[in-house]
């Protein structure tokens, strides 16, 4: 009988201690600590990195144990951070990592941010330039960059135009409002922000897209970049940070009004109605044709590094295979 009721007693014992720890704050698991990350912007805060916000604001980066920084973009900017090991991820584009590989600097796009180019020649709709055989004898407006010599020659020569009769003109980082008509006749621009700014401002313009006249200029950009020895030797840390920034893109694809206004939360200092209509018009943008948001096709990659190589824009051809992976997107 003794033993009956000390086995009573124990049992009790038991079950009592084992009720203690939901009842004690004390005795309650500590969540485990998340692990710091960071992306950098390739510019200017808009609505090409809203995605990167939504998944800061709706928690999905928590969700996945990390807690993720996004830094502005500065010098050095993110593709040499991401070289030199500082930083583990930054908002890119495909001809900086084409151009990187081809230096021996193993950069990796893990997604595209937006499926198709949106960027054009841009002119006032006064000017009449319609076409790349139009700007013949016009002034170009630019930032130096060997590359825009090769876009506008490729477009002109294949329109049956003459890019000798183009004049550059270097003009830095001047507001494209203040130049546009001025100082210079077209300049290079995304039609989902200057675009949409100049719609709001009652500025009507012509807009030659660059897709429209050369298949090879329908590329990545901007893109999600990292490094190689990011994806072998942090290969949870890489797929964990793309399911959250995937999450976040499609909620912007699905709700553009409230991604619009998480962006301005962060960025104030932003024009709300040019964020609010830029992102009505970008959302539509991000995925377009593509299976699911971030998805690269390698022929896009052939492609374009064939055309920088041929142009001479390239020291030599890259392997494209490396250049880009969809392996840390969301299983379809």
């Amino acid at each position: 009988m003794k033993r009956i009721i000390c086995l009573v007693v124990f049992i009790f014992l038991m079950f009592t201690m084992t009720g203690c720890s939901s009842v004690f704050p004390g005795k309650k698991e500590e969540k485990p600590a998340l692990i710091k990350t960071s992306v950098m912007l390739d510019w200017t805060v808009n609505t090409n990195h809203t995605g990167l916000y939504v998944a800061k604001e709706k928690g999905y980066y928590a969700e996945e144990g990390l807690e993720v920084e996004i830094l502005q973009s500065g010098d050095p900017g993110p593709a040499q951070l991401i070289a030199a090991g500082k930083l583990d991820f930054g908002v890119s584009y495909q001809e900086q990592v084409t151009h990187a590989r081809a230096s021996g600097i193993p950069l990796v796009s893990l997604a595209a941010v937006i499926q198709h180019n949106t960027s054009g020649l841009a002119s006032l709709k006064e000017a009449n330039l319609l076409r790349p055989r139009d700007l013949e004898g016009k002034r170009y407006g630019g930032w130096g960059s060997p590359a825009e010599h090769a876009v506008i020659e490729a477009v002109m020569t294949k329109d049956g135009g003459n890019p000798q009769e183009v004049e550059f003109i270097d003009i830095g980082a001047a507001d494209f409002f203040s130049i546009i008509g001025k100082s210079v006749d077209f300049t290079w621009i995304f039609q989902g922000w200057d675009g949409i700014q100049a719609e709001l401002k009652n500025v009507p313009l012509n807009i030659i897209m660059l897709k429209d006249f050369d298949d090879a200029l329908d590329y990545y950009t901007p893109t999600i970049a990292t490094s190689e020895s990011m994806i072998k030797e942090k290969p949870d840390l890489a797929r964990k940070f793309m399911l959250a920034t995937s999450r976040g893109y499609e909620y912007a694809i699905a709700h553009p009004e409230e991604a619009a206004k998480i962006l301005l939360k962060y960025a104030p200092e932003l024009n709300a109605e040019l964020v609010m209509e830029s992102q009505k018009w970008l959302s539509a943008q991000y995925r377009a044709d593509a299976p699911q948001w971030g998805w690269q096709e390698k022929e896009v990659w052939e492609r374009y590094a064939t055309w920088m190589y041929e142009r001479g824009l390239l020291s030599k051809m890259i392997e494209t295979d490396k250049a880009f992976t969809n392996d840390f997107l969301p299983k379809r």
